[in-house]
């Protein structure tokens, strides 16, 4: 049987010590990564066209992270007779990328970096944001990888489209990374889940990426074909880079956001499609964006947040761990 911490003597709380991602350990050094998944910091939410406070997102996180953090030997679900992150998956938390204010360019670089450097370390990056367009920066930082091991089809789980090629000059807002990452050669195909109601992009952009190949389905469309319909949607086997706004739930339970939709995801619609992702294919990315925490003096959304996180992260290993015992 597995062991736990409290062998080791301390009981430690959720409340105690440092909040990095699911108390793992930091790394400072970004040239000694050395784990299966790093978490990075991407604190940048200039890109807003409403409301600001996403910079506070990562911190947020982190700290809601440490609720799930008991030291326990992994996480055992009884519904799926299986437990997830036990001591064969090794996560670090690498910090922040550093966000130079005002400038788009060089703090969109430094993420850029920092995704990079956990991608040569041959760790899975998540991302945690920040505004949307930090999704931008992520995607940019695959193009090496991607030269090697094959395109991306992209999975973004949100609220709105995402996909203004430019308006009065602004190309890397948030209302654009979707529109950016298509233009990668490198980006194969796009799914877009859960767009709704009033969107920033106009009806052009929506005609555009279904003639560039983007798959789009709202909350209700997803709800009637079901989670297995949606799945047998997308290219089984591909290498999946996942970008999930946390506006893509209903505000109900997500309220902590800039731009919150009404007639959003719960819970379990979004867990049970990112779990059949790992199933389906390779998941190799991941960014989660759009926590502003002021909005939402409940907590709820950040514990929604890291709850999904951890799950996913754990479903991606589970998965890897059944491919490699059935190869």
């Amino acid at each position: 049987m597995s062991e736990h911490g409290y062998e080791a003597g301390r009981l430690n709380l959720p409340f105690v010590g440092i909040s990095t991602f699911g108390k793992s350990p930091y790394v400072a050094d970004w040239t000694a990564i050395d784990a299966d998944v790093a978490i990075l910091g991407a604190p940048f939410d200039f890109g807003t066209q409403w409301r600001p406070g996403a910079r506070f997102g990562p911190r947020a996180v982190r700290e809601a992270s440490t609720l799930f953090s008991f030291g326990h030997a992994g996480a055992y679900d009884h519904e799926d007779d299986a437990t997830y992150l036990g001591a064969d998956v090794k996560m670090v938390d690498i910090g922040d990328a550093d966000i130079i204010h005002t400038k788009t360019e060089e703090s969109h670089a430094n993420i850029e970096f920092g995704v990079r450097k956990i991608l040569t370390a041959g760790a899975l990056p998540v991302t945690i944001g920040g505004d949307h367009s930090i999704n931008i920066p992520c995607i940019n930082a695959f193009a090496e990888d991607c030269a090697i091991n094959g395109p991306l089809h992209v999975v973004q789980i949100d609220a709105h489209l995402d996909f203004v090629d430019t308006r009065h000059g602004v190309t890397n807002g948030h209302g654009n990374p979707m529109r950016r990452a298509i233009e990668k050669d490198y980006v194969a195909g796009m799914t877009q889940l859960g767009i709704r109601n009033v969107s920033s992009t106009a009806k052009d952009g929506y005609d555009d990426a279904r003639a560039r190949g983007s798959d789009i389905l709202s909350v209700r469309q997803v709800r009637k074909l079901g989670t297995q319909a949606v799945l047998e949607r997308l290219p089984k086997g591909a290498r999946y880079y996942v970008t999930i706004d946390i506006d893509a739930f209903c505000p109900s339970i997500a309220s902590g956001t800039g731009t919150p939709s009404h007639g959003g995801f719960l819970y379990y619609d979004v867990l049970e499609i990112l779990q059949g992702l790992a199933q389906r294919g390779d998941v190799v990315g991941i960014d989660l964006v759009e926590v502003a925490p002021a909005y939402d003096p409940s907590e709820s959304t950040q514990i929604l947040a890291a709850q999904l996180l951890l799950n996913f992260i754990g479903f991606i290993f589970h998965a890897r761990k059944n491919h490699s015992a059935e190869t």
